[in-house]
């Protein structure tokens, strides 16, 4: 059985998609790949990568915390970029949110994302100890 998860402290699906959905027990989480939108559905960083990269991992952050789940728990992410070179430019701001042992990695680079003022979208697999798991 899978559970979704919409906090309501981030951006409200407008689609066919959850944030987040729990598999199982609660312990793995599939998190939507998710893009520099604030709460209200607006872009954030227009034009600048760091800003909206810092976004996505905050709202992977909010995310994983309305399940008690940390950015440790992070085990693998996808990066979807429009400019794989800029994107290359923002390790400093990845390491802000990740520490070693850090999630498996997959970066392509894309031709657009859904709006055009986005550069990034990054998709997320976590694993939540039990002893912290809280179902939404």
């Amino acid at each position: 059985m899978v559970n979704a998860v919409n906090p309501p402290n981030v951006w409200s699906p407008f689609g066919a998609f959850s944030m987040a959905v729990v598999q199982g027990d609660g312990q793995v989480v599939h998190l939507k790949g998710q893009v520099s939108l604030d709460r209200h559905g607006q872009v954030v960083g227009q034009n600048d990568i760091g800003a909206q990269v810092r976004k996505v991992l905050e709202n992977i952050r909010d995310i994983l915390a309305t399940m008690g789940g940390q950015m440790a728990d992070v085990i693998s992410v996808i990066h979807y970029a429009t400019d794989i070179d800029a994107f290359m430019s923002t390790g400093s701001i990845r390491r802000e949110f990740f520490a070693a042992p850090y999630p498996v990695t997959t970066t392509v680079q894309v031709a657009r994302l859904y709006h055009p003022e986005l550069m990034i979208e990054i998709a997320a697999i976590a694993e939540i100890p039990r002893s912290r798991f809280r179902h939404p």
